[in-house]
Parts: structure tokens; sequence; C-alpha cells
């Protein structure tokens, strides 16, 4: 020990204060190691999370690939006929928004209501189970949560479902995709080239396409099915029907409907009576389709 300032005075050292290095780093002991705690949130919990949800993504996107959205034709406004449906994964949003208390009067609960109660109980759930057990069938509130939203988009997508298939049926409609593989199996079984039908019927043109039977149709709502241009939509194209219809037949068609592989055509007598035409207007629809026909 020093007393002095003076360089020559001899040091004597009491002990060793000098601070070992570490040969070894120190690790915390593992959360097992403490009862009642748990692991580590980062990055144990959350590696274990982006796992889980990695797995479920990549899942989701197997069913996307595996299930794709239907291909139909090119949207068109006018037609009345086709019926708007979204692809299987959002069904159960799709009927939610079509329930009674969701939708007319009670859009406002539908849109902000509905949404913000199962936003809110989504929340409000880590605060609601704060218990340590893990086991599913020991945790009432989360488990209970769960098993509610799984069983009402499981309902909500069957009732969607179900209810677009009658929808189907009683407005003799066939989906716009199953037409197309409908018409590119009959081409095949043809020995046709793989070439679209609608194209092709394309270049059939109309025949006094100003007569006064265009704007009937257009109130009696058969473009809503056959087309603006006549060129079909969810119903057969009409350009060329007079090379295989007459007027006679045509007029029958009009009365009593027709079954075809574009689906049911209901009986129109009546409705377009409906919408206000008088039947001389109505036969002078099945004279000018009488006169579509190819030119030669």
């Amino acid at each position: 020990m020093a007393h002095g300032h003076n360089s020559k005075e001899k040091v004597v050292y009491v002990g060793d204060s000098r601070i070992r290095q570490r040969s070894e780093r120190a690790t915390p002991p593992d959360y097992t190691a403490y009862p009642g705690k748990s692991e580590a949130f980062i990055p144990n919990f959350l590696l274990k999370e982006w796992m889980v949800g990695c797995v479920m993504l990549v899942g989701f996107l197997v069913l996307t690939i595996s299930e794709p959205a239907p291909l139909g034709y090119p949207a068109d406004p006018t037609n009345a006929a086709f019926i708007p449906v979204p692809d299987w994964y959002f069904l159960f949003l799709y009927q939610l928004l079509k329930m009674p208390y969701a939708s007319g009067d009670y859009v406002v609960l539908g849109i902000v209501g509905l949404p913000g109660v199962l936003f809110g109980a989504l929340l409000l759930a880590p605060f609601l189970d704060t218990g340590k057990e893990r086991r599913f069938y020991r945790r009432p509130i989360a488990s209970a949560m769960m098993f509610i939203s799984l069983i009402g988009v499981v309902y909500l997508t069957v009732t969607s479902w179900a209810g677009y298939q009658e929808e189907l049926k009683l407005t003799g409609t066939t989906p716009e995709h199953i037409v197309r593989e409908e018409e590119a199996r009959d081409r095949a079984l043809a020995g046709l080239p793989k070439e679209s039908k609608v194209k092709k019927e394309a270049e059939i043109a109309l025949v006094a396409p100003d007569d006064p039977a265009m704007e009937s149709m257009k109130v009696a709502t058969c473009l809503g099915c056959h087309g603006t241009d006549l060129k079909g939509q969810s119903g057969p194209s009409l350009r060329g029907i007079g090379d295989t219809l007459s007027e006679e037949q045509i007029m029958d068609v009009i009365k009593n409907g027709k079954q075809g592989a574009k689906g049911n055509m209901p009986p129109m007598y009546d409705s377009a009576k409906t919408q206000g035409l008088s039947d001389e207007q109505i036969n002078g629809i099945a004279a000018w389709l009488a006169k579509q026909k190819k030119a030669e």
C-alpha cells in the first residue's frame, strides 16, 4: 500500500482487487425452473406463433389454389340474370350481410354493430382469459368463443351456398363457368379446336338492328340473359336464331319457355305483359328474331 507521492515508494497489494474474466457466458435458468411461470415471449413464444401462422397461411393458399374462383364472362351491368356470389372463403360474410338484422333498415347494425362486437370480443379475449391453465377444456371463456366462431362460420357458409343453389333453380340459370366447361367438352367430343363459341357467334351480324323489337326486348328484360348485343350472357345467343327456329316456334318459347344447354328459359309472355308490352309488340319480337339468320 502506498502512502505518498514518491514514485520509488514500494507498493504493497493487500489482496487481489482485479476482476477475473469469466470463462463462460452466463445462461439464465430455463423458464421451467420457476413454478407457475411461462416461457419468454421473445423469441420463444413469438417464434412458435409465427410457425403456426405460416402453416395456416400455407394451408389456406393450398385450398384457394385447389378450388380457384371460376372464370365467367366479362362483366355486363345490363345482365339482370347474373347472380353475384363471392369466393367460398367469403361466403359466411356474404350471408351475414344478408341476414334480416344486418341489412335493409338495420344495415348500420350489420356493417358497424356486428363487426364491432366480433372485433371487440377478440380484443378483450386476453383480458377475459387470464388463467394459467392451457388445456382448452379448462378454459371456458376462450374455448366457448372459439367454438361459437367456428359454428357460426360453418353455418353461414352452408346457408349461403344452399341459398345460392336454390336461387339458380328458381331462375333456371346455369353458372357461367359450367356453361364454359360444357361448351369445351362438347367441342372436344366433336373433335373441334378449343375455340370460344361466343367469339365465333360474334361474327354473325344482326339483321335490322334498328327494328323497334330491340327496344321491346329491353323493356321485357330479355337482354339481361341474352346480352345487349344478343351474343348471350347467362342465356344463349340469339344471333342466327332464325336458322333454327321459325317465328311460330320462337313465339312458343316466349309463351311456354324452353329447356336448353345454357339453362332453362322460363315463360316470358306474362312477364313481358307485366312490363307493359302489348301483344303486337311481343309478336314483333318473335318476327324480328325469326329474321336473325346467318348471311349466305
